[in-house]
């Protein structure tokens, strides 16, 4: 009896012990499997808070072959909360690795910002020439059309006015060009009140000439206007200037300036010659790049003179196969007009010329 006792017993001890080793084993995959899962993600609670690479895929791994070590952790992404546990901070995500954004989502676009630059004048001075040559600055971002926000849509608001500028980063200028502000009486106030410190660039042009090319440009449009010396001259016979008519109020420049240096000093003021324009483009774009503060990028490298046209043209460029020139618009011949007529426009404008010359310290040599 006693025999068989012993005799089932004797099996049992085999048992235990393979039970024993099992349990052994298994307690030793369980601390391998957690010392794998820690040396892949450095840190299991940082990484459910951090949103880090995972190295098991869910809970049925604890009953698969372990992982080799050399096996990489999972890609970034969301990990899901352990139930009952608290919610990570929003504070937490790691926002310093995404791309820089605006306030519109847009990355690494720029945002829309209210100028801080505007050409404000004078119609047929060459306005278009030193917007078109600026736009070539990497540093400056310009609008291409003319808003006309300061004499004709100041009523819709600065958001509107806002809304079409280009997009720029924090290091480049917005820039706008509406020659007519230069002769808007609330102009000069309006733009104050956006900013006082807008920098302001006046393109000025010998005032007989100028008024010539407006005509011009006025004539291939209607037609069935009158003669420019009709326009020109209340009575010729006695040299009465019509000063109502706007091609000839606007070369009275240095009427037009006393309203705006009731709001600007000179220093915010950049005056650019018209006729230097045209014989030094890089001389005269490199006054307007100092006085924007930007590098003096645009050079004679960036011009040809087009003779077909009569002004300068810049020169193909990496982003442009052909060489880019003004529109057809641009570079039309005069009409001829009497040179005693001229003769008495110039001597009309010599007061004003003088005036103007003293006030801004250049002298434009239009006599």
């Amino acid at each position: 009896m006693a025999y068989r006792v012993l005799g089932r017993a004797g099996p049992a001890q085999p048992r235990r012990a393979r039970r024993l080793l099992f349990a052994f084993t298994l307690s030793l995959s369980c601390t391998y499997l957690c010392y794998s899962l820690l040396c892949c993600c450095d840190d299991l609670g940082q990484s459910r808070l951090l949103g880090a690479p995972r190295c098991l895929r869910g809970p049925g791994a604890g009953g698969q072959k372990l992982l080799p070590k050399s096996r990489p952790c999972d890609p970034p992404g969301p990990t899901p909360s352990a139930p009952g546990a608290p919610s990570a901070p929003v504070a937490a995500a790691p926002a310093a690795r995404l791309p820089a954004v605006n306030h519109s989502g847009s990355p690494r676009m720029g945002t829309k910002r209210l100028p801080q630059a505007l050409i404000v004048g004078v119609k047929k001075g060459g306005t278009r020439a030193v917007l078109e040559f600026i736009r070539v600055h990497p540093d400056v971002r310009a609008l291409g059309t003319e808003p006309h926000f300061f004499d004709r849509n100041y009523g819709r608001g600065l958001d509107w006015y806002r809304s079409l500028m280009p997009r720029t980063l924090e290091s480049q200028i917005t820039l706008e060009k509406t020659p007519s502000y230069f002769v808007t009486q609330e102009a000069p106030r309006r733009i104050f009140n956006m900013s006082r410190d807008t920098k302001l660039i006046v393109v000025v042009r010998n005032p007989v000439t100028r008024a010539i090319s407006d005509y011009t440009q006025t004539l291939s449009k209607k037609p069935d206007i009158p003669t420019f010396e009709g326009l020109s001259f209340r009575n010729r016979t006695l040299g009465q200037v019509d000063v109502s008519w706007n091609a000839i109020r606007i070369g009275m420049y240095a009427l037009h300036l006393e309203s705006w240096l009731q709001y600007f000093p000179l220093a915010q003021i950049h005056f650019v010659s018209g006729e230097r324009l045209i014989t030094d483009p890089a001389g005269e774009m490199g006054r307007v790049q100092d006085f924007l503060g930007i590098k003096r990028f645009i050079t004679d490298k960036h011009f040809y003179f087009n003779k077909t046209k009569g002004f300068p043209c810049l020169r193909k460029t990496e982003s442009s196969l052909l060489p880019r020139c003004l529109g057809k618009s641009k570079g039309r011949t005069h009409v001829q007009i009497d040179p005693e007529v001229i003769d008495q426009l110039r001597e009309f404008y010599r007061p004003y010329n003088i005036k103007f010359y003293e006030t801004v310290g250049q002298d434009f040599r239009w006599e």
